[in-house]
């Protein structure tokens, strides 16, 4: 083998074994009607309150995590999450809205200020009075 090709062995080598770091999402600041709907999921979950956090979802929303069937519906949801909860804190990375339909792209943590240990995405939807709905929260880890 000539040491051309064993010195681009090498290389290749350790470039594969080589783990690039990637700075934290920056953080952006929500209107107060998208940020109230993260800090509601965030209260319901602290308190494992699946009906509460089922709540906070369009009639006809979707759970989609990651590794499990998709799960339709409010009481569908309340089951999905009957007896989870804990420490969570949420952040936004991005958010649009357009009419009556927008989205929240962020991380998760198990407490603010603490690198994020998933992301999620959030479809929205607003009610006819104004409050904002969750059609569809698809989340899952970093690890």
């Amino acid at each position: 083998m000539t040491s051309w090709c064993k010195a681009a062995m090498a290389l290749t080598l350790a470039l594969s074994a080589t783990t690039f770091a990637q700075e934290p999402v920056a953080t952006v600041e929500l209107p107060a009607p998208l940020d109230r709907v993260l800090r509601d999921y965030e209260e319901a979950w602290r308190a494992r309150d699946a009906a509460a956090l089922a709540e906070l979802f369009a009639v006809d929303g979707f759970v989609l995590s990651g590794g499990r069937p998709p799960v339709r519906g409010r009481d569908a949801i309340a089951e999905r999450y009957r007896g989870q909860g804990g420490p969570l804190s949420l952040r936004a990375f991005a958010f649009a809205l357009e009419g009556d339909v927008g989205y929240i792209l962020g991380g998760y943590a198990e407490r603010e200020g603490e690198p994020d240990i998933g992301k999620f995405t959030l479809t929205l939807t607003k009610r006819s009075d104004g409050r904002w709905l969750i059609l569809s929260d698809m989340d899952n880890g970093n690890g």
